[in-house]
């Protein structure tokens, strides 16, 4: 498997380039995103790490990578990446098992397992 730390970087860098063209877009949903993101009844942690099972079930690796990030920053803890990861394979089944695999894989690039 390709390193997720890498394709994380190209995700960053492709979304700079995103945000350069589309600048009033990208200022939208900011805006729109960053509510969902805070703290709130929910933590920030909990809504990160929701998404992240979400973006698995989508297949969606960018997203998988950003809200793994986004819910690391917010202090997730390799355990409760690990329940989120059976969560998204309850929920998806086979499908949800082969994306969480790159969590594992971004998970041991970090030395978390």
């Amino acid at each position: 498997m390709e390193s997720q730390l890498k394709l994380n970087e190209k995700r960053k860098q492709d979304l700079e380039k995103w945000k350069q063209l589309l600048p009033q877009s990208y200022k939208g949903l900011r805006e729109m995103s960053e509510p969902a993101y805070t703290d709130g009844v929910l933590s920030a942690k909990i809504k990160r790490l929701m998404c992240l099972a979400l973006a698995l079930g989508a297949s969606c690796t960018n997203c998988v990578l950003a809200q793994f990030h986004g819910a690391l920053a917010a202090g997730a803890t390799r355990e409760e990446f690990i329940e989120t990861l059976a969560v998204a394979a309850v929920m998806r089944g086979n499908t949800g098992v082969a994306e969480s695999q790159r969590v594992i894989e971004l998970m041991d690039e970090l030395g978390m397992l």
